[in-house]
């Protein structure tokens, strides 16, 4: 991975779960089947005589494309996964994301206002978590996705303790 023109230097990265990438592929699933059986309609209308317009080539052009960009869209899933990551550091939290449009967030510890772990049905299933962020203004509101559900709670309870520790220097 080619970050280092935004990645501090000398940081340790916390990869989340590699089993995030079966949870990212369910939720890719779910989502792109219904689009191909929506997206594939006017071919069935078409083929069965119900519509004139669209003409064929485009009925079956809309399915086509749509798989082809999902099919592109999973291929990227364990890279993007791969690009999560996260560290600890004295003030705040690194959070690092993308593989594209690379994002580097610092979250200052004092800033935190509450730590929550969520967990949808997909993960829980893995044994997995998200870590939410949230802060005084929403610009760094900040999530971690695929944790192990033990990390999770642990770094709720660290980053609460360091949010409250910063809070009461003030």
């Amino acid at each position: 991975m080619h970050t280092e023109a935004i990645d501090p230097p000398g940081i340790d990265w916390q990869r989340v779960s590699p089993k995030f990438v079966t949870a990212r592929v369910v939720q890719w699933a779910l989502g792109n089947l219904m689009a191909v059986v929506l997206l594939s309609l006017p071919l069935l209308f078409v083929l069965l005589g119900w519509w004139k317009w669209p003409p064929l080539w485009l009925a079956i052009a809309l399915p086509a494309v749509t798989v082809v960009a999902a099919l592109w869209r999973l291929a990227l899933i364990p890279r993007q996964v791969r690009a999560i990551g996260y560290a600890e550091r004295d003030d705040d939290l690194l959070i690092r994301t993308g593989i594209f449009f690379q994002r580097t967030m610092a979250v200052p510890y004092g800033r935190m206002q509450y730590v929550d772990v969520a967990v949808g049905p997909v993960e829980r299933s893995l044994g997995l978590c998200t870590v939410k962020l949230h802060t005084a203004s929403p610009g760094t509101n900040a999530h971690i996705p695929g944790l192990p559900a033990e990390e999770g709670a642990r770094l709720r309870e660290q980053l609460a303790a360091r949010g409250e520790a910063r809070l009461a220097g003030l």
